[in-house]
């Protein structure tokens, strides 16, 4: 079976859209896995939100993420993307976050021109560090990686606050200094998407945050506009949260699940789900041992 890090860097190379959706925990990893999708995105915000129940705003460790990382890229059968941030530091901690995140399974990493501590791209009160010290951030990240096929996405912030002429003229110059895939965050307007998908011809990324700044477009609409990997990192998330929501609402007021307007998955799928087959054949086959 061909590398998850060469299957993705195929994959972009052909004809479509490909959708990442975003993963936050290993339930919503396993569940994502089982519709068919060419890869997944380990979002930041919802996994320092499953993991740490914190924003995403720089509290997460490099250690706290690579330990994510490990386990999602371990169970995932297809390429995972994985969120890394600002690289956790200066241009050693981008050497020692690259290779980490290679060896434990991911096949891209995406790193940001945020200054420490960063924000959600989707916030207000996002700093930029200087291009300069960004292109050598990428410029590390690119000799640091043991193969080409580990991708680096390398991310802009700069159009929330330095506007989008300047954002076009991080992403050129993080192109020149060897990455493979762009990221032009937060783009206010489909007119400003366009104009992204007809400055690069790298592979380029859509972000679509319902509610966020950028406007969630269909595929067809995306395709149009140039974009090759569409991330959904927390449209998931979000449904999940609005569905418990509810069936904590209902509990607090019943005090008891029987007559939840909340639509429940069935128990017995969710066994199967999490791998409780292989538990039980494992059994029977040593039941008399």
């Amino acid at each position: 079976m061909t590398a998850p890090t060469s299957r993705l860097r195929e994959r972009l190379a052909r004809p479509g859209l490909l959708t990442a959706p975003g993963v936050h925990d290993m339930v919503s990893l396993r569940l994502a896995d089982s519709f068919g999708f060419e890869a997944l995105y380990m979002t930041g915000f919802g996994t320092v939100a499953s993991h740490l129940g914190l924003p995403d705003a720089g509290l997460a460790t490099y250690s706290d993420m690579l330990g994510r990382v490990r386990a999602m890229a371990a169970m995932a059968r297809v390429p995972l993307i994985a969120d890394g941030d600002t690289g956790y530091g200066g241009l050693l901690n981008v050497r020692h976050t690259v290779q980490g995140y290679e060896q434990a399974g991911a096949a891209a990493i995406q790193l940001e021109d945020q200054e420490f501590p960063k924000k959600c791209g989707h916030t207000p009160g996002r700093r930029v560090i200087p291009a300069e010290d960004m292109v050598r951030k990428i410029k590390v990240a690119v000799e640091a990686r043991a193969s080409q096929d580990f991708l680096i996405i390398a991310r802009t912030d700069a159009r929330t606050a330095l506007g989008l002429d300047e954002a076009l003229r991080r992403a050129e110059a993080y192109a020149r200094a060897g990455a493979d895939i762009l990221f032009v965050e937060s783009p206010e307007s489909e007119e400003e998407m366009r104009r992204i998908g007809q400055a690069f011809h790298l592979p380029l990324v859509a972000n679509m945050v319902e509610r966020g700044r950028t406007p969630v477009l269909t595929r067809a609409e995306l395709e149009a506009l140039g974009y090759r990997l569409a991330i959904f990192p927390v449209t998931a998330l979000l449904a999940a949260v609005q569905a418990m929501a509810g069936v904590y609402a209902h509990l607090h007021g019943t005090g008891s699940s029987a007559g939840t307007p909340v639509p429940l998955h069935d128990f017995g799928a969710l066994t199967k789900l999490m791998g409780f087959e292989d538990v039980w054949d494992f059994e029977r086959r040593h039941a008399h041992d």
